[in-house]
């Protein structure tokens, strides 16, 4: 960890009222959870090794395309050429800004069996996901274990965020007792804008910012939301815990225990995930085994997988996701005959 003394780096950061030096050394011993990289989760993960949060781990299952170049503020185009997996691609560029920090990308879809593992040590959870079904996970746990967490999300020109205090504050379920249901905005019908995520990550990382230097009494209690094309603000009161919520009344943590819980089928991209598998893979070896069925690439993270009108994308733990279905039928299928049952 680089010290403080004598380093202007944060400089400007300790004259904020409410900072000072005391503060920057509270975010320097600091221990944070980004989940989810796309283009929230870069935002927050960049902005908050900016400030000197010491440990920020990366939590990601996904890889980079070209179509997030257009949002995700740590990825580049030799990232999307290589197909590199976020977590990974996001580690190299902040330690590329900040060598003083420590970045632990981990390339894990979150789920039941791996939260208490991926998430162990940390103190905060930053939300980068893109689906309510790994939100009301978090939720569980960090109810569970009363660890405070801020949840933020941003769709066509629309952030909203809400942080979410075990035992002070309502938690998530508290505001949303159901998940939405039907035909839900995303980015690949409704679009997004760049400015609207940076809104959202931006308001977020700064509510994180309050909380791991102590300023508990300045962290906003509402649910605060924003249209920067509509020119729409929204604040929803949100100071106590609802009675009766499932989760932080009763504990009754179904996402924790799994379930019923489904494939994820991801944002837009008319894609399945297969990740019931734990299964390691010899990227190499399968890439050989793949070649007589269609076109291959690899490198030490991810292996990418052509057979027409199917993309595969295999991860070292055994996970997939097929692009060109929904069908988890299709899916399992396909991984079936080319991984194995």
């Amino acid at each position: 960890m680089t010290s403080l003394e004598g380093d202007d780096r944060y400089s400007r950061q300790v004259l904020v009222p409410g900072i000072g030096r005391e503060g920057q050394q509270r975010l320097a011993a600091a221990r944070v959870a980004v989940v989810g990289c796309g283009a929230t989760g870069s935002a927050l993960a960049s902005l908050l090794a900016r400030s000197g949060v010491g440990t920020i781990r990366i939590v990601d299952r996904d890889y980079v395309e070209p179509s997030n170049l257009q949002r995700q503020s740590l990825f580049d185009e030799s990232d999307a050429a290589e197909s590199l997996p976020k977590a990974i691609a996001a580690a190299r560029r902040i330690v590329a800004f900040n060598s003083g920090i420590v970045v632990e990308p981990r390339v894990a879809d979150l789920t039941p069996g791996n939260i208490r593992e991926l998430l162990a040590g940390i103190e905060l959870v930053l939300d980068g996901t893109d689906n309510f079904e790994t939100r009301y996970l978090i939720n569980d746990f960090a109810v569970e274990n009363s660890l405070p967490w801020i949840y933020t999300a941003a769709v066509a020109s629309y952030c909203v965020t809400l942080n979410i205090l075990p035992g002070e504050t309502p938690c998530l379920c508290c505001i949303f007792p159901d998940a939405p249901r039907g035909a839900l905005e995303t980015c690949e019908t409704s679009g997004i804008l760049n400015s609207a995520v940076s809104l959202g990550a931006s308001i977020a990382a700064t509510e994180a910012v309050k909380l791991l230097v102590g300023a508990e009494k300045q962290v906003r209690r509402t649910l605060l939301a924003f249209d920067v094309w509509r020119n729409q603000r929204t604040e929803v009161r949100a100071e106590h815990p609802r009675p009766g919520c499932r989760a932080c009344g009763e504990r009754e943590f179904v996402y924790l225990r799994g379930e019923g819980r489904p494939h994820i089928t991801l944002c837009g991209r008319n894609s399945v995930q297969i990740h019931e598998r734990h299964r390691p893979l010899d990227l190499a070896e399968m890439g050989e085994r793949l070649r007589p069925h269609g076109p291959v690439r690899h490198n030490d993270f991810v292996l990418k997988f052509w057979h027409e009108p199917y993309e595969m994308t295999l991860f070292p733990d055994g996970r997939a996701i097929i692009k060109g279905t929904t069908d988890t039928s299709v899916a399992r299928s396909l991984y079936a005959r080319f991984v194995g049952s």
